[in-house]
């Protein structure tokens, strides 16, 4: 299973973020929330972007571009093998990021991807 990292964790179910994690921890992937507000989603504790997790395959995106590049170094230190931008979160800089590191950038719905066995 690919452990998956959500960054713009929410507790409203009505956010994506939420859904996903639900998604993934029925599709039993291991997941970490990370957010601004505290709570728990899928009964995982939502934390701040302090502790760089060295086991992430995907790290998936629900905050805007605007809000993303304080997140830059902590995806780059994390290393995942891939970072899903979901719809809304397209960002042609942290792209070019990623393919500096060598990290996949993929413009796609975690949703859709895990609905149709292409996660």
């Amino acid at each position: 299973m690919k452990k998956t990292l959500i960054i713009g964790a929410s507790t409203d179910p009505s956010r994506y973020s939420y859904k996903a994690a639900h998604m993934l921890k029925r599709f039993n992937h291991d997941i970490v929330n990370v957010g601004i507000k505290r709570g728990e989603v899928a009964d995982v504790e939502i934390e701040k972007p302090n502790e760089i997790h060295s086991d992430i395959d995907t790290i998936t995106l629900y905050i805007g571009p605007d809000l993303q590049s304080q997140y830059h170094d902590y995806i780059v230190e994390t290393n995942p093998k891939r970072v899903i931008f979901n719809p809304g979160t397209e960002n042609d800089e942290l792209v070019n990021l990623l393919n500096a590191h060598n990290i996949e950038p993929v413009e796609a719905c975690t949703l859709v991807l895990l609905s149709t066995g292409q996660y």
